[in-house]
């Protein structure tokens, strides 16, 4: 049975390798961090999303510990079941408490969040609004959903104007955005976004997954820096990224929608509980966050740095509000021959192509850290002006 379905296979992949599209994954030998190891060698990592360097720090860790002392390893059940602990409570309402919401429903990962929270709220009477450039899984999410779909062009407010206008004869309409746009490093404009939706009647939902931490005066994201608290009505967003580095998502905002996400989402309703370690770790990571700024405004200080002196070296770098730096190089093989010599230089990026980011817009993708010192920035810096000098991408 499985002979033409492998030779099928076969063909595709060989396809892929052909057009430079081929995913190689690296092994990593190490905790995650600025330094990590790599085939038994220290490389400089620019390519995770440990955006407040908490990924490994000692304070997550003994409270995973600490966690899994008090509380056990797993839950082994759903959350209505018998999977429902006091931590689980508790990291609801730190999370609620950051974003000025009022409740929080906690899932495995981001991806179950978005991938769970439009069909329960919207039937074919409604219409969800999308932004071209939001992430797969708001894609997904919204494919699950019986909602008539609009989409507007990348942060194009003329665009989604129009859609509301067509959007009027359904019931309830939803404008979904990224909060920051993974791949650009742009940030939506969330002012104005929430401006239309009062003026046609819409509600917004953001995906905080690469703003949250990051960007607003003290990184707690698009509602902060555009000053939109109570004019989002959901926002979903990681614990995999800025908040610790390890798994699960969440979705918070207004009560009523949450209580009935609780009843009728698919991912949350069957999908095991999130385990006490890395709630445990999660709490004490918004912990932190409440006591201190500092590791914020380390941020801010290394994406300054390197956006500037990236682009004085004269890179091509999309402009970013953020801490990812897209740097431009439009060639799928170029990005790939680009990331293995800076490997080589003891860099660790990784180049971003078809199908990740459109045909002719390859690019490698560097993600700032808090855990990145000065000479880190420097290393990385030297090597990617050495290497663009090699491969004919400087002058």
């Amino acid at each position: 049975m499985y002979g033409k379905l492998k030779e099928h296979l076969c063909q595709t992949l060989s396809e892929i390798k052909d057009a430079g599209l081929y995913k190689e994954e690296r092994i990593i030998e190490s905790p995650q961090g600025a330094v990590i190891a790599v085939k038994g060698k220290e490389v400089l990592n620019f390519c995770a999303n440990n955006y407040l360097g908490l990924s490994d720090h000692p304070r997550l860790i003994a409270a995973a510990k600490s966690a899994m002392d008090q509380r056990g390893y797993g839950m082994s059940s759903v959350r209505f079941i018998c999977g429902t602990q006091d931590l689980h409570k508790t990291l609801e309402k730190a999370i609620s408490d950051y974003f000025k919401t009022e409740d929080t429903i906690l899932y495995a990962a981001c991806f179950d969040a978005n991938g769970g929270v439009f069909e329960p709220l919207l039937s074919e009477q409604d219409a969800i609004i999308s932004d071209s450039l939001n992430h797969a899984s708001i894609i997904d999410g919204v494919r699950l959903c019986k909602a008539k779909r609009y989409r507007y062009a990348n942060a194009n407010m003329e665009e989604l104007e129009k859609c509301l206008q067509e959007a009027q004869t359904q019931r309830f309409r939803v404008i979904v955005t990224d909060g920051v746009f993974s791949m650009d490093g742009n940030v939506a404009p969330l002012e104005d976004i929430c401006q239309l939706a009062q003026r046609y009647d819409a509600l917004v939902m953001v995906d905080e997954s690469h703003s949250a931490g990051v960007v607003g005066p003290t990184g707690h994201g698009v509602s902060e820096l555009f000053d939109t608290y109570g004019q989002v009505d959901i926002y979903t967003g990681t614990l995999g990224k800025a908040f610790g580095g390890a798994m699960g998502g969440f979705t918070t905002g207004r009560k009523e929608i949450i209580d009935l996400l609780r009843q009728r989402s698919r991912p949350y309703l069957f999908s095991n509980s999130v385990a006490p370690p890395v709630v445990g770790a999660g709490i004490e990571a918004f912990k932190m966050l409440a006591e201190s700024n500092e590791l914020h405004d380390k941020l801010m200080r290394n994406v300054n740095y390197f956006r500037d002196k990236m682009l004085a070296a004269g890179f091509d770098i999309k402009p970013t509000q953020s801490a990812i730096c897209a740097v431009m190089l439009y060639d799928a093989k170029l990005s790939q021959t680009y990331a293995a010599r800076m490997l080589d230089e003891g860099i660790y990026v990784t180049g971003f192509y078809f199908p990740v980011v459109p045909r002719s817009e390859a690019r490698i993708r560097v993600q700032l850290s808090a855990a990145h010192e000065i000479e880190h920035l420097d290393r990385c810096i030297d090597a990617f002006i050495k290497i663009g000098k090699e491969l004919g991408v400087l002058k």
